[in-house]
Protein backbone atom coordinates (compact mmCIF):
# COMPACT_ATOMS: atom_id res chain seq x y z
CA UNK A 1 0.00 0.00 0.00
CA UNK A 2 1.32 3.44 -0.85
CA UNK A 3 1.88 5.69 2.11
CA UNK A 4 1.06 9.35 2.06
CA UNK A 5 3.70 10.91 4.32
CA UNK A 6 4.61 14.30 2.88
CA UNK A 7 8.23 14.37 1.76
CA UNK A 8 8.46 10.59 1.77
CA UNK A 9 9.50 8.93 -1.49
CA UNK A 10 6.39 6.74 -1.03
CA UNK A 11 4.11 9.77 -1.22
CA UNK A 12 1.73 8.93 -4.10
CA UNK A 13 1.88 12.50 -5.40
CA UNK A 14 5.68 12.36 -5.59
CA UNK A 15 5.50 9.03 -7.40
CA UNK A 16 2.95 10.38 -9.87
CA UNK A 17 5.13 13.47 -10.44
CA UNK A 18 8.15 11.25 -11.09
CA UNK A 19 6.11 9.16 -13.54
CA UNK A 20 5.02 12.31 -15.36
CA UNK A 21 8.63 13.47 -15.60
CA UNK A 22 9.76 10.09 -16.95
CA UNK A 23 6.93 10.15 -19.49
CA UNK A 24 8.09 13.64 -20.52
CA UNK A 25 11.59 12.33 -21.20
CA UNK A 26 13.36 12.96 -17.87
CA UNK A 27 14.78 9.46 -17.48
CA UNK A 28 16.66 10.30 -14.29
CA UNK A 29 13.30 10.86 -12.52
CA UNK A 30 12.80 7.08 -12.67
CA UNK A 31 15.34 6.84 -9.83
CA UNK A 32 12.62 8.16 -7.50
CA UNK A 33 10.35 5.28 -8.45
CA UNK A 34 13.10 2.68 -8.04
CA UNK A 35 14.17 4.04 -4.65
CA UNK A 36 10.58 4.11 -3.43
CA UNK A 37 9.80 0.47 -4.28
CA UNK A 38 13.04 -1.44 -4.76
CA UNK A 39 13.19 -2.92 -1.26
CA UNK A 40 9.50 -3.91 -1.23
CA UNK A 41 9.67 -5.52 -4.67
CA UNK A 42 12.89 -7.33 -3.79
CA UNK A 43 11.28 -8.68 -0.61
CA UNK A 44 8.16 -9.73 -2.49
CA UNK A 45 10.20 -11.50 -5.18
CA UNK A 46 12.46 -13.12 -2.62
CA UNK A 47 9.52 -14.63 -0.74
CA UNK A 48 8.12 -16.12 -3.89
CA UNK A 49 11.39 -17.24 -5.50
CA UNK A 50 13.31 -18.11 -2.29
CA UNK A 51 16.61 -17.15 -3.84
CA UNK A 52 18.52 -13.93 -3.29
CA UNK A 53 20.14 -14.12 -6.71
CA UNK A 54 16.87 -14.80 -8.51
CA UNK A 55 15.11 -12.05 -6.56
CA UNK A 56 17.86 -9.55 -7.41
CA UNK A 57 17.64 -10.49 -11.09
CA UNK A 58 13.84 -10.31 -10.96
CA UNK A 59 13.89 -6.82 -9.45
CA UNK A 60 16.14 -5.57 -12.24
CA UNK A 61 13.96 -7.20 -14.88
CA UNK A 62 10.77 -5.85 -13.30
CA UNK A 63 11.99 -2.26 -13.12
CA UNK A 64 13.23 -2.42 -16.72
CA UNK A 65 9.84 -3.79 -17.78
CA UNK A 66 7.97 -1.15 -15.77
CA UNK A 67 10.08 1.59 -17.38
CA UNK A 68 9.35 0.26 -20.85
CA UNK A 69 5.63 -0.18 -20.11
CA UNK A 70 5.12 3.09 -18.20
CA UNK A 71 2.90 4.37 -21.01
CA UNK A 72 0.47 1.55 -20.26
CA UNK A 73 0.03 2.54 -16.61
CA UNK A 74 -3.59 3.57 -16.06
CA UNK A 75 -4.06 5.86 -13.10
CA UNK A 76 -7.38 4.28 -12.12
CA UNK A 77 -5.36 1.89 -9.92
CA UNK A 78 -2.51 2.86 -7.62
CA UNK A 79 0.96 2.73 -9.11
CA UNK A 80 2.06 0.26 -6.44
CA UNK A 81 -0.78 -2.12 -7.36
CA UNK A 82 0.27 -1.92 -11.02
CA UNK A 83 3.92 -2.50 -10.05
CA UNK A 84 3.01 -5.50 -7.88
CA UNK A 85 0.93 -6.90 -10.74
CA UNK A 86 3.97 -6.82 -13.01
CA UNK A 87 6.14 -8.31 -10.25
CA UNK A 88 3.57 -11.02 -9.54
CA UNK A 89 3.36 -12.15 -13.16
CA UNK A 90 7.12 -11.92 -13.65
CA UNK A 91 7.74 -14.13 -10.63
CA UNK A 92 5.12 -16.66 -11.71
CA UNK A 93 6.69 -16.77 -15.17
CA UNK A 94 10.10 -17.28 -13.60
CA UNK A 95 8.76 -20.08 -11.40
CA UNK A 96 7.24 -21.79 -14.40
CA UNK A 97 10.45 -21.50 -16.39
CA UNK A 98 12.53 -22.82 -13.51
CA UNK A 99 9.91 -25.35 -12.35
CA UNK A 100 10.06 -24.05 -8.80
CA UNK A 101 6.37 -23.92 -7.94
CA UNK A 102 6.87 -24.54 -4.23
CA UNK A 103 9.28 -21.67 -3.54
CA UNK A 104 8.14 -19.18 -0.89
CA UNK A 105 8.95 -17.41 2.36
CA UNK A 106 7.13 -14.96 4.63
CA UNK A 107 7.82 -11.26 4.95
CA UNK A 108 7.38 -11.69 8.67
CA UNK A 109 10.78 -13.37 8.90
CA UNK A 110 12.60 -10.09 8.29
CA UNK A 111 10.42 -8.21 10.75
CA UNK A 112 10.77 -10.88 13.42
CA UNK A 113 14.57 -10.94 13.14
CA UNK A 114 14.67 -7.20 13.83
CA UNK A 115 13.33 -7.45 17.37
CA UNK A 116 12.23 -10.89 18.47
CA UNK A 117 13.72 -14.29 18.99
CA UNK A 118 14.63 -14.72 15.32
CA UNK A 119 15.54 -18.40 15.37
CA UNK A 120 12.37 -19.55 17.12
CA UNK A 121 10.06 -17.19 15.22
CA UNK A 122 11.86 -17.89 11.93
CA UNK A 123 11.25 -21.60 12.44
CA UNK A 124 7.56 -20.88 13.09
CA UNK A 125 7.36 -18.84 9.89
CA UNK A 126 9.06 -21.60 7.89
CA UNK A 127 6.65 -24.14 9.39
CA UNK A 128 3.69 -21.89 8.67
CA UNK A 129 4.57 -21.57 4.97
CA UNK A 130 6.04 -25.02 4.39
CA UNK A 131 2.87 -26.49 2.89
CA UNK A 132 1.81 -23.49 0.80
CA UNK A 133 2.10 -23.07 -2.96
CA UNK A 134 3.67 -19.95 -4.46
CA UNK A 135 0.23 -18.57 -5.26
CA UNK A 136 -0.93 -19.11 -1.68
CA UNK A 137 2.21 -17.42 -0.42
CA UNK A 138 1.69 -14.45 -2.74
CA UNK A 139 -1.96 -14.17 -1.63
CA UNK A 140 -0.98 -14.22 2.04
CA UNK A 141 1.79 -11.65 1.59
CA UNK A 142 -0.39 -9.28 -0.43
CA UNK A 143 -3.35 -9.42 1.96
CA UNK A 144 -1.80 -9.85 5.40
CA UNK A 145 1.59 -8.20 5.08
CA UNK A 146 1.05 -5.56 2.40
CA UNK A 147 -2.61 -5.13 3.46
CA UNK A 148 -4.05 -4.84 -0.03
CA UNK A 149 -7.81 -5.11 -0.38
CA UNK A 150 -9.24 -7.97 -2.44
CA UNK A 151 -10.10 -5.42 -5.15
CA UNK A 152 -6.47 -4.24 -5.31
CA UNK A 153 -5.27 -7.84 -5.27
CA UNK A 154 -7.60 -8.55 -8.20
CA UNK A 155 -5.82 -5.82 -10.17
CA UNK A 156 -2.46 -7.38 -9.30
CA UNK A 157 -3.31 -11.01 -9.98
CA UNK A 158 -5.92 -10.71 -12.72
CA UNK A 159 -8.43 -12.74 -10.71
CA UNK A 160 -11.81 -11.57 -9.44
CA UNK A 161 -12.11 -10.19 -5.90
CA UNK A 162 -14.71 -12.88 -5.11
CA UNK A 163 -12.37 -15.67 -6.23
CA UNK A 164 -9.56 -14.20 -4.16
CA UNK A 165 -11.79 -13.95 -1.08
CA UNK A 166 -12.75 -17.60 -1.51
CA UNK A 167 -9.11 -18.67 -1.98
CA UNK A 168 -8.09 -16.63 1.03
CA UNK A 169 -10.77 -18.25 3.19
CA UNK A 170 -9.60 -21.70 2.05
CA UNK A 171 -6.02 -20.70 2.80
CA UNK A 172 -7.02 -19.48 6.25
CA UNK A 173 -8.74 -22.82 6.94
CA UNK A 174 -5.67 -24.65 5.67
CA UNK A 175 -3.45 -22.69 8.06
CA UNK A 176 -5.80 -23.38 10.97
CA UNK A 177 -5.76 -27.09 10.10
CA UNK A 178 -1.98 -26.94 9.87
CA UNK A 179 -1.90 -25.32 13.31
CA UNK A 180 -4.06 -28.10 14.78
CA UNK A 181 -1.92 -30.82 13.19
CA UNK A 182 1.42 -29.34 14.25
CA UNK A 183 0.54 -28.37 17.81
CA UNK A 184 -0.15 -24.70 17.25
CA UNK A 185 1.61 -21.40 16.87
CA UNK A 186 2.27 -18.84 19.55
CA UNK A 187 0.89 -15.33 19.95
CA UNK A 188 -2.17 -15.85 17.72
CA UNK A 189 -0.32 -15.95 14.39
CA UNK A 190 -3.21 -17.65 12.61
CA UNK A 191 -5.71 -15.24 14.14
CA UNK A 192 -3.86 -12.41 12.39
CA UNK A 193 -4.95 -13.82 9.03
CA UNK A 194 -8.59 -12.79 9.56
Amino acid sequence: MEQGNPGSPMNPNMIEEAIDKVSAGERQAYTTVIQAYEKQIYTYCFYILRSREEAEDAVQDIFVKVYRELGRYERRASFSAWLYKIAYHHCLDQLRQNKRRSRLLSLYQMHLRDGNDGQRDGALVDTLFAGLTSEESALLILHVVEQYSFEEMAEITGRSPAALRKRYERLRKKLIQQKENKGGYLHGEVAEFK
